[in-house]
């Protein structure tokens, strides 16, 4: 008897000190990976859904005119047709990227985006660009309190609209997206961030995510590289992706890791001319986000 009892306290002893390191490892910092619709151009939205479990992404963003076309498929095929391709796919829609209807036109898309049981509505700043110091404060703040009625509304949906930092617009610097998050505290109101917007340094990206916390709904895995705005030999292009360019994205997802970030990855970038796939073909779109995804993840396991 003394033996057996003995032998149970060893094998619960055993037991109870495995137990932090299975808590540890079901605790691991993951990303949750969002697929742009964009990166496949003009390509059919049912192919997109196809694609995005190949990528480990549960989650879609879909893009508009000029950018993607799968929104507006979306409306033409009828959503009760794409929600029975997303649940065959195992896929959410989850994001809805809207610059071309700009922050103060989101009504109809909220409910929209409710309907899929989505989360989060992407669009631009409105006001003045290249503002610096006090002007700039002043013009975010403006920002900020026209736009709280649409932050009620959104958040009444279950919805954040999450402001991206964009070039030649009010939101682009770092202080406009702290300030951005200063003036309305609500839930309804975020950032995606986008690091090629912004200068290309490691640690003041990784400072600025930490300021950003979990007001961050997207980040973009995306890079300046060689820019995206005129045409250029496709792998000097493709140096917008994460493992591609200079940029080492491992202080960022360190940062991420350390808030402890729970918002959307999507890996992502611009081709030239805007609209088409970033590869001529789905299957090579895929690999290279897979690319891409394997860079970030080795990211992850350094952090």
């Amino acid at each position: 008897m003394k033996r057996r009892t003995l032998l149970k306290n060893a094998a619960l002893g055993a037991a109870s000190l495995a137990l932090p390191r299975l808590q540890a490892a079901d605790d691991a910092f993951k990303l949750k990976y969002v697929l742009g619709s964009a990166m496949y151009g003009d390509l059919p939205l049912a192919t997109v859904i196809e694609e995005a479990p190949k990528t480990d992404a549960q989650y879609l963003d879909v893009w508009p005119r000029k950018w993607g076309t799968q929104r507006e498929q979306m409306d033409e095929m009828g959503h009760e047709k794409v929600a029975e391709l997303l649940a065959k796919n195992n896929v959410k829609l989850a994001v809805s990227t809207r610059y071309d209807l700009g922050a103060f036109k989101l009504q109809e898309e909220m409910s929209i985006l409710k309907k899929f049981g989505g989360s989060v509505i992407v669009v631009g700043g409105s006001g003045p660009a290249h503002l610096k110091g006090p002007e700039l404060k002043k013009a975010v703040g403006e920002f900020v309190e026209k736009l709280k009625p649409h932050v009620a509304k959104a958040a009444e949906h279950g919805i954040t609209i999450a402001i991206e930092n964009h070039a030649n617009s009010l939101i682009e610097e770092a202080d406009s997206l702290r300030w951005l998050i200063e003036f309305d505290k609500s839930e309804g109101l975020g950032v995606e961030l986008a690091p090629y917007h912004l200068p290309q340094e490691p640690a003041f990206l990784a400072a600025l995510i930490k300021d950003l916390g979990n007001r961050m709904k997207m980040f973009c895995g995306w890079q300046f590289g060689m820019g995206c705005m005129k045409p250029m030999p496709k792998d000097e292009e493709l140096m917008q992706l994460p493992g591609k360019g200079k940029l080492d994205f491992t202080p960022l997802i360190k940062a991420l890791k350390e808030i402890k970030y729970s918002g959307f990855t999507e890996i992502f970038m611009h081709p030239t001319p805007r609209g088409i796939p970033i590869l001529p073909t789905a299957a090579e779109v895929t690999a290279e986000i897979n690319n891409a995804r394997a860079y970030l993840e080795k990211c992850v396991a350094e952090a």
